[in-house]
């Protein structure tokens, strides 16, 4: 699946209303660790397919980052029937981030 980019807009139908597991990417273009980790998130995206990847501009959507209190990014979140199933900070390896999405 490719992934999927979020706004304030789209993330309720995407994210909390999804059938199926979604890992949320927050991010911002000028994050250095968020550079280096978004060819990763592409790859998982492209490799999966329980699991539904998206990715929050944080610049343009700070509302969902201040809802979700994500206070530094990278942060990833794993929304699971629409709750919050795991949260990590901090840019990872890609191995990390398949075990991250299987808890």
């Amino acid at each position: 699946m490719a992934v999927v980019h979020l706004t304030e807009a789209n993330f309720e139908k995407e994210v909390l209303q999804s059938d199926i597991p979604v890992l949320v990417d927050f991010w911002a273009p000028w994050c250095g660790p968020c550079k280096m980790l978004s060819p990763v998130i592409e790859e998982i995206a492209g490799e999966v397919t329980d699991v539904k990847i998206c990715k929050v501009n944080t610049d343009e959507a700070d509302t969902l980052a201040l809802k979700y209190r994500v206070m530094s990014i990278p942060t990833l979140i794993l929304f699971k029937n629409g709750e919050i199933a795991a949260k990590s900070v901090g840019a990872k390896q890609k191995a990390e981030i398949l075990d991250f999405i299987k808890a």
